[in-house]
């Protein structure tokens, strides 16, 4: 297995930047997932480093060596398609093997390292049966097995999980994980879901319009956004936003919202004008003591918690409660946060302020 270093990449279709400057780097051994909307580069920046498509721009290394310009044959790498892409005239052995074959690899070493992969995916059982007749699971395990069976220096999938129901695709995304672990593989995943890349990935490249907005481990980009893109597109519900005109002063520790001070991480950098402040739902609490005040519009039950969502001077904010809690439609009530989770935002940029909790994240930036 390998690194894998991306330096300011860029890809151009004619006057259409797909993928603008994007660096990272993926450590060997690592679950890394690509996450973003659809048309946000994500799947551009896996075909450059499969060698599907050719940069326009800048470096990519596979174990230390540059491979930007070399062809997808050339860079030991497995790519796993969303659609599976398995030849339907062969059945499940000869599917997993022909990579193998391909190369002329002997019968016998061929047969092991089938029997091997078979193994480790559990489908022994389904070796000679042919593919059209399989479970778009089974389906998945099989263009899985064709990719193991190679030992490549990494692994690229890209949606892989997507043509499965919801249910099973979480299952999947279990035992990937879990195949992962045991194999101890570089992996480079593509996702549109926030939830499963943060359930799967050991780090996480969020991108927005072919930008990378932030990179960090899981925990790192949900507490702490570097953006207000990535705060709205991580996590369900998604970060509460309040705009107001203030300012803040760098070293300072307090805004003020509503006619009340409200603590805050202590600001790195000062700003006046136009912010916004960022609250998760399940920071945001009912407090009858505070100014800050709205009227509950709608609830939603979710077992153990509810979503109560307030209308206020400053927005709409949904707070996350225990579902015994007492909340009505109708109502009138006041609004609190815990400081030490509170993220504050330029605006006009979208872009976090620097603060003593979240300086070591925004780093990645």
């Amino acid at each position: 297995m390998a690194q894998i270093r991306v330096q300011n990449l860029r890809k151009d279709f004619g006057s259409f930047s797909a993928v603008k400057s994007s660096t990272f780097t993926v450590e060997d051994g690592e679950f890394f997932m690509l996450l973003g909307p659809s048309g946000c580069g994500k799947t551009t920046t896996l075909r450059m480093m499969a060698g599907l498509e050719l940069p326009t721009s800048g470096e990519i290394y596979i174990g230390g060596e540059e491979v930007g310009m070399k062809r997808a044959s050339q860079r030991d790498i497995a790519f796993v398609f969303q659609m599976f892409a398995l030849y339907p005239h062969m059945n499940v052995r000869k599917n997993i093997s022909y990579p193998l074959v391909s190369q002329g690899m002997k019968r016998a070493e061929v047969a092991a390292r089938v029997a091997d992969v078979a193994r480790i995916l559990k489908i022994e059982n389904i070796l000679d049966k042919p593919v059209g007749g399989l479970s778009g699971g089974d389906r998945q395990r099989v263009a899985l097995g064709r990719a193991i069976v190679r030992n490549p220096k990494a692994f690229l999938m890209d949606e892989p999980l997507g043509a499965l129901d919801a249910e099973f695709r979480e299952h999947m995304a279990e035992e990937l994980r879990a195949l992962h672990d045991r194999m101890g593989a570089t992996t480079v995943y593509v996702t549109h879901d926030q939830l499963e890349a943060m359930q799967m990935g050991d780090k996480i490249v969020v991108m927005n319009h072919g930008v990378v907005e932030q990179f960090g481990r899981p925990q790192q980009i949900y507490d702490w956004p570097a953006t207000r893109f990535v705060a709205a597109f991580i996590g369900s519900p998604p970060m509460n936003f309040l705009e107001f005109e203030g300012s803040i002063a760098a070293g300072g520790s307090q805004v003020t919202l509503g006619g009340q001070g409200v603590q805050v991480p202590v600001s790195r950098e000062g700003l006046s004008g136009k912010l916004t402040l960022g609250a998760r739902p399940e920071h945001t609490r009912f407090d009858e003591h505070s100014a800050l005040r709205g009227r509950v519009l709608a609830t939603e039950y979710l077992g153990t918690t509810q979503i109560v969502t307030v209308r206020t001077d400053h927005g709409e904010i949904k707070s996350r409660i225990p579902s015994n809690q007492h909340a009505r439609v109708g109502e009138t009530v006041g609004l609190s946060f815990d400081a030490r989770t509170l993220t504050l935002f330029d605006s006009l940029t979208g872009r976090a302020l620097l603060s003593e909790a979240n300086e070591g994240v925004l780093g990645h930036v």
